[in-house]
C-alpha cells in the first residue's frame, strides 16, 4: 500500500538542496506516515525506496535508523518495518486498570481466567508474608482495552480479608471493591519491575509470539502496615514504555509534568 503510494508521492530528493539526502527522506517518510499511513502499516524495503529515490541504500538505513529511534517506525527481526503503533506510558501508580484506560480515554474490559480459593504456595506465602498452606484468593485475568490485549495479571488476597468474596460476580474493578466493600484503600506499594519473555500460555492470551518481550511487574500492596494483596502482571512491551518520574529530596517540582509534553524521541 506505502509501495504504490509512494509513487504519486510529491516530494522527492532535491540533490541541489544543502540538506543531507538522509534528513531529507527521513521528512519525506515521517511526513508520509502522518499523513497516510496508520499504525501496523508495512514500509517498502530499502531496496525499493532506494530505487524510488534514486539514492543510495546507506542514506535509506540511515533515514529509517531515525525513524525507528524516534518510534515512528518499528522493525520486526525477519519481518520487515512497520508503521509503529503508539506505546502507553506505564505510569506506575495505585490504581485500578479499569481506573487507568478510563483516564486515557479507552474502553477497559477483561476476561476472567481465574476466580477461586486455594491453598498459598511457598512462593505466594512468602511474598505474602503467611504460612503455606493457608487460603487465599486467586483471581488472574486477562486485560484488553479497545478490544485489544493488554496484560495478563494474577493477584492473591488472604482469604480472612475478603469473606464472601467468592460467592460474588468476579470484580470488575478489584481496588474498588476491596475500598467499597471491605474497607481496605489501598494506600502505599512496591512494584518490582524486570524484562522477561513470554511463555506459550501468556502469549497465546497477549496475541503476541513465543519469547516476545514482556515487562513483569510484582506488586505488594498494602493498607497501613498490612499487606493485602500481592500481584503478578505481564504487560506487552510494544505497547508500553515505562515512565517513573524522579525528583531529588527536599526540591519542590517546579512544574507538571507528562512525557506526551516533551517528546525528546
Amino acid at each position: 500500500m506505502i509501495k504504490r503510494a509512494l509513487k504519486s508521492f510529491p516530494d522527492g530528493i532535491d540533490p541541489e538542496s544543502g540538506k543531507a539526502k538522509h534528513r531529507q527522506l527521513e521528512e519525506i517518510l515521517r511526513r508520509f506516515v502522518e499523513l497516510h499511513a496508520p499504525p501496523g502499516t508495512a514500509v517498502p524495503s530499502e531496496r525499493e525506496l532506494s530505487e524510488h529515490f534514486q539514492v543510495a541504500r546507506m542514506t535509506v538505513r540511515q533515514a529509517i535508523d531515525a525513524l525507528v529511534a524516534d518510534e515512528v517506525l518499528e522493525r520486526v527481526v525477519g519481518v520487515g518495518t512497520f508503521v509503529a503503533r503508539p506505546k502507553m506510558d506505564l505510569q506506575i501508580k495505585l490504581t485500578s486498570y479499569s481506573e487507568e484506560m478510563h483516564r486515557r480515554g479507552m474502553v477497559p474490559d477483561a476476561r476472567v481466567l481465574t476466580f477461586e480459593q486455594v491453598p498459598a504456595s511457598h512462593l505466594v506465602a512468602r511474598e505474602l508474608q503467611i504460612d503455606p498452606g493457608q487460603p487465599v484468593v486467586r483471581f488472574r485475568r486477562q486485560l484488553l482495552a479497545d478490544g485489544e490485549p493488554m496484560s495478563v495479571d494474577e493477584n492473591f488476597i488472604p482469604a480472612w480479608h475478603v469473606p464472601g468474596m467468592l460467592e460474588e460476580e468476579p470484580p470488575t474493578s478489584l481496588y474498588r471493591v476491596l475500598s467499597e466493600r471491605y474497607g481496605m484503600v489501598i494506600e502505599w506499594g512496591e512494584d518490582t519491575i524486570e524484562a522477561t519473555a513470554a511463555t506459550a500460555s501468556t502469549a497465546r492470551l497477549l496475541n503476541v509470539d513465543l519469547g516476545a518481550p514482556l515487562l513483569k511487574i510484582q506488586r505488594h500492596a498494602y493498607v497501613s502496615r498490612s499487606m493485602v494483596d500481592y500481584s503478578v502482571s505481564y504487560y506487552r512491551a510494544d505497547r508500553y514504555k515505562l515512565w517513573v518520574p524522579l525528583q531529588r529530596p527536599g526540591i519542590r517540582t517546579p512544574r507538571t509534568y507528562h512525557p506526551g509534553r516533551h517528546q525528546a524521541t
